[in-house]
C-alpha cells in the first residue's frame, strides 16, 4: 500500500474514533449524570417487576435505551468518514431536487400500493427492483412536477482520475421497520425517475448484517419492499463500506472501534454498573471482532 493511502486509512480510523468516542462521552454524560437508573424510583413505579427481577437488569436495559437511540445519526456520519476518504465527497442530510413526470409518481404509488396490500385471494406480490424500475421509467407524461428527495448520504467521487459520480444513500439500522422501508424506496425510486438524471446510483444501505452473509439476511419487514439477498439497489454491511471508502474500508472500521472498545467496556462496567469488569470483558476483542455483530435486537 503506498504511503498516501496508509495516511488516508490512519486519518479515516482517527476520525471513526472521534465520532464514536463523541457518542460515548454523551451516553455516559447521561446514564451517570443527566439521567441515571434510580433504584427506588425504579421500584416505586414497577413494583412487581422488581419483586422477581434484579435491578441490576433494569439498570442494563436503561443504559441500552440510551445507547441504542442515537445511534441513527451516528451511522450517518462514519459513512461521511469513509467517503471523504474514499470517494472524495460525502455529506448527510442533502436534498436533491428535480423534475419528475406525473405518469411516473402515478406508477411508483402504484407499485408501492401493490407491494403493500395485496388483492384478496391474489398471489402476493414479491418486490423485484429491477422490473419495477422499467415499468416506472416506461411512463410518460407532458405533466411535469417538482420533485425534492432529502438523501441521508449523499457522496461523489471526486479522486483524481475518478469518474465524477454522484451517489446516495437511505442509510437505516440493520433491523428497520417496514414505514422506513417503505420511505426509503419511494425516495429511491423518485431519484432514478428525475429528467434529466441527477444522481447515478442510489442505495437502501444497512450498516452490518446481525445475519452474517446477505444470502441469510432474514428480518422481514424490509423484505415487503426490496429482495435484501438479490436487488441491486440494496447494500448490506462490507458492500456498503467498500462502495463508499474503497477496498478494507470496513476492515478499517472495525479495527477502529475494536481499538477504544476496551476502554468504555471498562468505564461502563466500573462507573455504571458499579461492578469490577470480569475476566471475560479483559479478552473480548471488541463488539466488532467477528466482523458482524451477533445482536437481533432492533436499532432506531
Amino acid at each position: 500500500m503506498c504511503k498516501n493511502n496508509t495516511n488516508k486509512k490512519d486519518k479515516m480510523k482517527d476520525e471513526i474514533q472521534e465520532v464514536i468516542q463523541a457518542l460515548m462521552e454523551r451516553v455516559m454524560n447521561r446514564v451517570l449524570f443527566e439521567d441515571p437508573f434510580i433504584k427506588d424510583e425504579h421500584r416505586a413505579k414497577k413494583p412487581l417487576y422488581a419483586a422477581l427481577v434484579p435491578d441490576e437488569i433494569f439498570k442494563s436495559s436503561h443504559f441500552e435505551r440510551r445507547f441504542v437511540t442515537p445511534f441513527g445519526k451516528v451511522w450517518e456520519k462514519l459513512a461521511v468518514v469513509a467517503a471523504n476518504a474514499g470517494l472524495g465527497y460525502g455529506v448527510t442530510d442533502q436534498m436533491i431536487t428535480g423534475n419528475v413526470n406525473a405518469e411516473r409518481l402515478r406508477r411508483i404509488q402504484e407499485v408501492l400500493n401493490r407491494l403493500e396490500h395485496s388483492k384478496k385471494g391474489a398471489k402476493k406480490v414479491r418486490p423485484d427492483w429491477d422490473a419495477e424500475l422499467e415499468y416506472i421509467l416506461a411512463g410518460k407524461s407532458k405533466d411535469i412536477i417538482p420533485t425534492s428527495v432529502l438523501c441521508d448520504v449523499y457522496v461523489e467521487d471526486r479522486r483524481p482520475g475518478g469518474t465524477g459520480g454522484k451517489y446516495t444513500f437511505e442509510l437505516k439500522a440493520p433491523l428497520p421497520n417496514s414505514d422506513q422501508t417503505k420511505v426509503s424506496k419511494e425516495k429511491i425510486l423518485k431519484l432514478y425517475s428525475m429528467e434529466p438524471k441527477i444522481i447515478d446510483e442510489a442505495y437502501y444501505a444497512l450498516p452490518y448484517n446481525p445475519y452474517g452473509k446477505r444470502k441469510d439476511y432474514a428480518w422481514s419487514f424490509p423484505a415487503r419492499w426490496f429482495n435484501m439477498q438479490e436487488d441491486k439497489a440494496v447494500l448490506i454491511g462490507e458492500e456498503f463500506w467498500e462502495t463508499i471508502g474503497g477496498a478494507g474500508t470496513y476492515k478499517a472500521f472495525i479495527t477502529a472501534v475494536n481499538e477504544i472498545g476496551p476502554e468504555y467496556k471498562e468505564r461502563i462496567y466500573r462507573e455504571f454498573l458499579g461492578i469490577v469488569p470480569p475476566e471475560e470483558a479483559e479478552k473480548d476483542v471488541g463488539l466488532l471482532g467477528d466482523l458482524r455483530f451477533s445482536t437481533r435486537r432492533k436499532m432506531d
